[in-house]
């Protein structure tokens, strides 16, 4: 992607490249390798990176301009929440799509076909923050924890020991919770957009993000279990189709047991690391 192409992103995907590549330099990525990884030009990471050190957030956010053709075209409130309870109801295959877990493209298809609807991946990625599916900023947390498609600071247990697969695909997984149920409001709620966070109940979410910024995700209520848990590394793995080397960076202390052991993951086709805290 050339600095003209970031440009031609919506208002929110550039907002968030932006975010992402400033913070893999301050974390100590050089210049070339985070241009390299998320397919901008090293002089555009730089221009980000000096306007961030002498303006502070206000200059990662692009000057609003008008919207493109087809993002005009919003779901309704009663779309939205057919939408999302269909992404927390089962992966893309269940309901006859080509894709093993949830992305922009997958949800697109998804609307197009149930709406006929066109919205652009920056249209989506909105959505989702909105929904509350997918926390940008456990997503930037992740990124400066270690964005570099390297061999992290790595730690050694008895059920993960240490391996790395050459020639793979680095992704780094997340287990997070952004619909925990919330206290009971004192009167009803009737509009769905204010109420997503606690209209669906204890929703979980297993997220993985490549170094390109690209994330999928599977959702589902209540907490996943072991077969989940690998389930969703199998899936991330058949539909990349390419060995992985997965680097855990959030999961649930209560449920540290889940984590998929080398026996019961493809050692050839996945390798699960622990980044060090």
């Amino acid at each position: 992607m050339t600095t003209g192409d970031a440009r031609s992103l919506s208002a929110e995907a550039l907002e968030v490249l932006r975010r992402r590549a400033v913070a893999a330099v301050e974390s100590g990525v050089s210049r070339s390798e985070v241009a390299r990884l998320f397919g901008v030009s090293r002089k555009a990471v730089g221009a980000w990176v000096l306007a961030y050190r002498r303006q502070g957030e206000t200059a990662l956010t692009p000057r609003t301009r008008g919207r493109r053709p087809g993002e005009q075209l919003a779901l309704s409130p009663m779309q939205q929440a057919r939408t999302v309870k269909t992404i927390i109801a089962g992966t893309p295959d269940t309901y006859g799509l080509p894709y093993r877990l949830w992305t922009r493209q997958a949800i697109a298809d998804l609307v197009l076909r149930e709406d006929d609807l066109l919205l652009s991946h920056g249209t989506i990625a909105h959505y989702l923050v909105r929904w509350g599916l997918i926390d940008e900023p456990r997503l930037a947390d992740m990124t400066r924890r270690r964005v570099a498609a390297v061999v992290p600071r790595q730690r050694d247990t008895p059920d993960l020991p240490l391996r790395w697969l050459p020639d793979a695909e680095t992704l780094w997984l997340a287990w997070t919770r952004p619909h925990a149920p919330a206290p009971r409001p004192a009167a009803p709620r009737h509009n769905l957009l204010s109420g997503f966070r606690d209209y669906y109940g204890d929703v979980n979410v297993l997220l993985a993000m490549s170094a390109r910024g690209t994330v999928f995700f599977q959702a589902g209520q209540g907490p996943f279990d072991g077969d989940g848990a690998s389930g969703f590394l199998r899936r991330l793995n058949e539909q990349l189709g390419r060995p992985l080397n997965v680097i855990v960076c959030r999961w649930p202390a209560r449920h540290h047991d889940l984590l998929p052991t080398r026996s019961a993951l493809d050692a050839d086709r996945i390798a699960l690391q622990l980044t060090l805290d």
